[in-house]
């Protein structure tokens, strides 16, 4: 069912299903009419009150887990309150300091990940997640040989040493000595270039006929490097700290799930490609329970964010992941502040 919009809804609706929302959020329990009708402020009788939560149940936004139960928002409902009504608490100055410290400590990049990942778990009670950003070596040489009628090997040389070996299933034989000419054009363009930053300009031009490649040479080179282009080097590194977190005292009622979650969060590849969608997003991202496959049945909820580096370009994307009644308000804006001071640090 589609979330309605925030329009439709009456203004006592609107108080009503706010205060549903932020009771549940704020204890993981479903909220009655009595205790809406005893504190709230709503100056509604129990009756009332219950004629509206019907009302809002019927809009697919609230769920009676049982029938003498109280409502919980769905999904769609947690999606409209975080849409549509939310308001965010920014970091506190002891939480942006504490941010900071954590990241800022010297050493290598990958301690400030790991440090990243539990900073995210400590603040917000969640497991944390970083991305660790894809690295590209430079390259100094790139080299072909035919190994048999049907394969070349490529070795990739960087300027740091690295040496990788890659198979690519081409007809080596049809081209003759276009190898060695390939590879001489191809050292040229990638001397000092990452091989997308290389693709790039020698795909650029062959296009526009300024390489002196013959057809044949042509060819290997824009399918090899298509095929290179899409090396295992893309499969990314999670890092996951807190899983500890998602065993409070909630979740022993409902042990299936944390344990469905867990074993999720083991399947880091899958986590991985999950988080691979705010990767170009423009702001934090926020995946609610069954909205993604992956977390459909643990009933989990998402908040993730992309890094960068110094000159503005996406490395990696962090987060945290816990059951769907997380603090939104106060997690979007700490996940959002955290990528920012990596990105510093990157």
């Amino acid at each position: 069912m589609p979330t309605p919009p925030i329009t439709e809804l009456t203004d006592r609706a609107r108080d009503i299903f706010r205060l549903v929302v932020e009771g549940y959020l704020e204890s993981g329990q479903p909220v009655g009419s009595k205790t809406l009708a005893g504190g709230s402020g709503l100056n509604l009788s129990p009756a009332s009150i219950r004629s509206v939560l019907a009302e809002l149940e019927q809009r697919g936004l609230l769920a009676a887990p049982h029938t003498s139960a109280g409502r919980m928002p769905t999904d769609s409902g947690l999606r409209l309150f975080v849409d549509a009504m939310m308001q965010v608490a920014e970091p506190t100055d002891h939480e942006r300091a504490a941010i900071r410290q954590r990241i800022e400590e010297p050493g290598p990049i990958e301690q400030a990940l790991e440090e990243t990942s539990a900073l995210l778990s400590d603040l917000t009670g969640a497991a944390g997640m970083v991305m660790v950003p894809r690295r590209e070596h430079r390259l100094a040489q790139i080299s072909l040989a035919s190994i048999d009628a049907n394969r070349v090997l490529a070795v990739l040389v960087g300027e740091d040493g690295h040496v990788e070996n890659r198979i690519l299933p081409l007809p080596a034989a049809s081209f003759g000595t276009s190898l060695e000419q390939a590879s001489n054009y191809l050292t040229r363009r990638a001397a000092g270039r990452t091989l997308a930053e290389a693709a790039a300009l020698i795909d650029k031009e062959i296009a526009g006929g300024r390489s002196a490649l013959d057809d044949a040479s042509r060819d290997l080179v824009r399918r090899g490097l298509a095929i290179w282009s899409e090396d295992g080097a893309k499969r990314p590194v999670l890092i996951v700290r807190g899983q500890a977190n998602l065993l409070d005292e909630t979740a022993l009622g409902d042990i299936d799930r944390v344990r469905s979650l867990i074993d999720d969060l083991e399947s880091k590849q899958s986590v991985a490609a999950l988080l691979e969608q705010a990767r170009d997003a423009q702001a934090t991202r926020i995946f609610i329970g069954s909205e993604n496959r992956l977390f459909s049945l643990s009933g989990s909820s998402v908040i993730a964010a992309p890094y960068r580096d110094r000159e503005g370009r996406i490395v990696g994307v962090l987060g945290v992941i816990g059951p769907t009644r997380l603090n939104y308000a106060r997690v979007v804006p700490m996940v959002d502040f955290t990528a920012r001071q990596l990105g510093k640090r990157i």
